[in-house]
């Protein structure tokens, strides 16, 4: 009997080809968790001019943010891996900073592409991974998160670009 060198997992996956996977998704959830507390903030926090306007912005923000926190937890449950679930798991690994006490408006919105470019980074890292490992599942998620973020980068970088 020769040994199976490729073990796969309940979905059909390689087995250390998801593992990295979700290595990568849990860096994912760690910056989406700073993300989401960040958008909080900038909801709360928000004054100006501009107020009504970014106000319902940054609440659009937190509340995709947060159904893509817990559709990246499901994903690498479903790889077969658990998901981080602690801020100070999360505050070691993301790469998007917590932001304090912000109410302007335009350095907000800043933060929030900053944000962005961080995560998509990651995305982006993922994509690869996830067409190595074959994985559908992962590289169909990730794909439509790149595609509305992009929007949303150029949609902001907009609006920071018209604030003379």
């Amino acid at each position: 009997m020769s040994k199976n060198i490729n073990v796969k997992n309940n979905i059909g996956l390689d087995v250390k080809l998801t593992m990295q996977l979700s290595e990568k998704l849990n860096l994912l959830l760690a910056n989406y968790q700073l993300f989401y507390m960040n958008a909080r903030g900038f909801h709360w926090n928000i004054k100006g001019d501009k107020f009504f306007e970014l106000h319902v912005k940054f609440e659009e923000l937190y509340n995709d943010a947060l159904l893509k926190i817990d559709e990246i937890a499901e994903r690498i449950l479903t790889l077969g891996y658990t998901p981080l679930h602690t801020y100070t798991d999360y505050l070691k690994r993301s790469k998007v900073k917590e932001v304090r006490d912000l109410s302007d408006g335009y350095k907000s919105v800043a933060a929030v592409i900053s944000g962005f470019s961080e995560i998509i980074k990651v995305e982006r890292e993922i994509l690869e991974l996830s067409e190595k490992a074959k994985d559908e599942g992962t590289n169909s998620l990730i794909s439509d998160y790149i595609s509305q973020q992009e929007k949303l980068v150029w949609m902001y970088s907009s609006f920071l670009n018209n604030k003379n």
